[in-house]
């Protein structure tokens, strides 16, 4: 007999890919967004795909027409809650792909945007770090102590000290998901219905969040495994590859340091050739030595970063 005890009515449940495809072009980190800037590349799961990274890859080339190249699995999302539809439930399932930025087509709406657009604190290097300071924190705090009871204002305010580095806390580049969703817990960004959020693009549905997660994982990554190289062209001066993961880390290298860890670790090779840096003499040019993936493993170590006095 057929079991009746589910709904009837019960909702539909539909796979999501979804795409971070990252390039750090002239030392900022673009990522690839459809619908003007709104959303990432996306598209459901159809049975004609022959696997999940194929379907991700149709999609992202129907909607752009940018190949991809190196591709990972990110994370899976399935909160109720994900879009406005009553009827289905939608579980994306995302993936987070290096690639350098080529002209694109003429396709509407389709482009890169640097991700500081989006997550504007995000970005320590300069100017832009002074966001979080003069904008968020003094409207988390405001939300950290209207908490309903003592309990709640002392965790909102630890949660706000560790997440944006107050109270003699360390700023953490990795937590980008955290701040933003301390943010959208605080009803801080347009995406939990606030009517003037924080600076920063808002995106569609869960979007930004996605991208929060791509982010996090690229700035954790380039820590231990060199996949700041499937960003960087054949050829590169050491600033350029010095620049590339400031971008990606929003945080400025000790200089000396940077290039004492690039040769401890036998990353790159003289190319033989010199590059005219604009502004300065000639510099030498390097290419990645990709045998050294299959010699050994690359040692992870901290980035060096240069500390606020």
């Amino acid at each position: 007999m057929p079991d009746t005890s589910a709904p009837q009515d019960a909702a539909t449940v539909a796979a999501e890919l979804i795409a971070v495809i990252v390039a750090v072009t002239g030392g900022e980190p673009r990522v690839l967004t459809i619908e003007g800037g709104h959303a990432l590349p996306s598209g459901p799961f159809e049975f004609g795909h022959r696997s999940l990274q194929a379907g991700l890859r149709s999609w992202v080339e129907r909607q752009t027409h940018h190949p991809l190249g190196y591709v990972e699995q990110l994370y899976t999302f399935a909160d109720r809650d994900r879009t406005d539809s009553v009827a289905e439930r939608v579980v994306s399932i995302s993936y987070l792909g290096l690639t350098r930025e080529a002209r694109m087509a003429r396709e509407p709406g389709a482009g890169w945007l640097s991700w500081y657009r989006f997550f504007p604190w995000e970005d320590c290097r300069g100017d832009a770090a002074g966001i979080a300071g003069e904008q968020l924190v003094p409207a988390l705090r405001s939300w950290a102590d209207a908490g309903p009871d003592a309990a709640s204002r002392r965790d909102r305010r630890h949660r706000l000290a560790v997440n944006f580095g107050l109270d003699e806390q360390r700023w953490n580049e990795e937590l980008v998901l955290q701040r933003y969703e301390l943010l959208w817990e605080a009803g801080l960004v347009p995406e939990a219905g606030a009517n003037v959020g924080v600076p920063g693009l808002p995106m569609a549905h869960d979007h930004r969040r996605i991208l929060a997660t791509g982010i996090a994982r690229l700035r954790a990554k380039i820590k231990y495994r060199p996949v700041v190289f499937e960003l960087m062209p054949p050829s590169f001066t050491l600033l350029q590859l010095q620049r590339a993961v400031e971008a990606l880390a929003g945080r400025l290298l000790h200089k000396q340091n940077f290039r004492r860890l690039i040769d401890q670790q036998d990353l790159v090779e003289e190319t033989g050739e010199m590059a005219n840096e604009t502004g300065g003499r000639p510099a030498k040019l390097f290419r990645f030595r990709r045998e050294i993936l299959a010699e050994r493993a690359v040692i992870g170590t901290k980035l060096p970063l240069v500390r606020a006095v």
